[in-house]
């Protein structure tokens, strides 16, 4: 399974257990494809800089997370920027296309109303979790 997951899942992942956390570790099995661009790494890290998340993860635990997220994750360049919600959001949705992604997986209303982006499904984390579990 080929997957892309919206920052908000990625910063969920890192900061508490939980559904999240457990979905990341499935995708970072060798079975499994994590796909990551520089806009998502770059919008993650921006997220990471605030206080209310160093709460929960220092710089030392965000840097260790992104140096298992970039050496185990699919890196794509998206050649061209989809424009949907004029946000970075579109930044997901061009790296799922150009990574050949079967899931995105979001917490994200806005993305989780499309449901489907040129044959990519946008689903719940809990979606996922029941898709990896029956493809087991």
């Amino acid at each position: 399974m080929r997957v892309v997951l919206d920052t908000n899942v990625l910063v969920s992942a890192l900061i508490k257990s939980g559904r999240p956390r457990s979905f990341l570790k499935a995708m970072l099995r060798p079975d499994h494809a994590l796909i990551l661009s520089e806009p998502i790494i770059e919008e993650f890290s921006r997220v990471t800089a605030d206080e209310k998340i160093k709460r929960y993860a220092d710089d030392e635990a965000v840097a260790e997370y992104l140096r298992v997220l970039l050496s185990k994750a699919v890196f794509v360049r998206p050649r061209s920027r989809v424009r949907v919600f004029n946000n970075p959001d579109d930044n997901v949705l061009s790296t799922a296309k150009e990574g050949d992604a079967d899931f995105i997986v979001t917490g994200d209303k806005h993305m989780l109303e499309l449901k489907e982006f040129k044959g990519i499904k946008i689903v719940t984390v809990e979606k996922a979790l029941s898709i990896v579990g029956r493809k087991r």
